[in-house]
């Protein structure tokens, strides 16, 4: 078994332990009605999305989320919450070394022995959700589980719709596709946006995301026999239909979003083998972009 494969069925127990340790990290999260931009780099930017669409969708405050090299220097946040697993990235160090004195963060991370530990004011550490692996599984879903769990958002019928999403087998010829779209709607656009990051990074495969009502602007045009289209979370009326009429693969969301991308985790590694790739060993990555002065 690869690391990625180990570290993805781990993460039902990652969930369970995160949603618990909720309670004891309230100090160091956004309080109600503060204003917030949650940040970060691959992976980490696209939870920033599902993050801040979440909490400013249950009415917590405005929340915006940026690549950590895109943050806008001008403007003001109570609190800006870091999404860093290695804790090393250059972009988000240098964010918070230039908010350091101005503005409240937040580190969110899996390593405490890395230079985020003394760059942000706050910091929450998950580092029984560290990985070995370059390609980002259950760090990036147990740290949005446990923001879920901080607005009141997690359920445990999320960690039993994981459970599934690991056992149950995938859509019969998704892993056959020669190329995939993954949509959703508000919080699920950033889970989506992580799908098609995974099949990118762990089996090279050609992958887009869009927010769901965007796809037939354009984006439909592509969809034919030997492609698939994925929906996390409820589908705009008709979409399915129009999907299945072109010759397309449309693969329907049953389970918690998050489980399903536990599911799109699954069905990475699984195209991965039946290319002949080590997921474990994708091409040009490194576990954390650490530029050079």
């Amino acid at each position: 078994m690869t690391h990625v494969e180990d570290e993805l069925n781990s993460q039902p127990a990652c969930w369970i332990r995160a949603a618990e340790e909720a309670g004891r990290h309230r100090a160091a999260l956004p309080d109600p009605g503060e204003r917030v931009a949650v940040v970060g780099c691959g992976t980490s930017y696209f939870m920033a999305q599902a993050v801040a669409a979440l909490r400013e969708g249950s009415g917590r405050g405005e929340t915006d989320a940026f690549a950590a090299s895109e943050f806008p220097a001008g403007r003001s946040y109570d609190r800006v919450v870091a999404l860093t697993r290695s804790g090393t990235t250059t972009e988000v160090l240098r964010l918070l070394a230039e908010l350091k004195g101005r503005t409240r963060t937040t580190a969110v991370t899996a390593d405490p022995g890395t230079p985020v530990m003394k760059a942000a004011d706050d910091l929450v550490v998950l580092d029984y959700a560290d990985e070995r692996s370059v390609v980002q599984t259950r760090f990036a879903t147990t740290a949005l589980t446990l923001l879920r769990a901080h607005l009141g958002l997690h359920t445990g019928a999320a960690v039993t719709d994981a459970r599934t999403a690991l056992t149950g087998p995938l859509p019969q010829g998704l892993v056959e596709c020669t190329q995939f779209t993954f949509l959703g709607r508000g919080w699920t656009v950033g889970l989506a946006n992580e799908a098609g990051l995974k099949m990118r990074e762990a089996s090279l495969s050609w992958t887009e995301a869009y927010p769901a009502m965007e796809y037939r602007h354009g984006p439909i045009s592509i969809t034919t026999a030997g492609t698939a289209t994925w929906m996390f979370g409820e589908a705009p009326d008709g979409l399915a239909e129009q999907v299945r009429a072109t010759g397309g693969l449309w693969v329907g969301s049953g389970l918690d979003p998050l489980a399903e991308l536990v599911r799109a985790q699954r069905l990475a590694v699984a195209v991965a083998a039946s290319r002949g790739l080590d997921p474990d060993r994708p091409r040009h990555l490194t576990r954390s972009v650490i530029l050079a002065p």
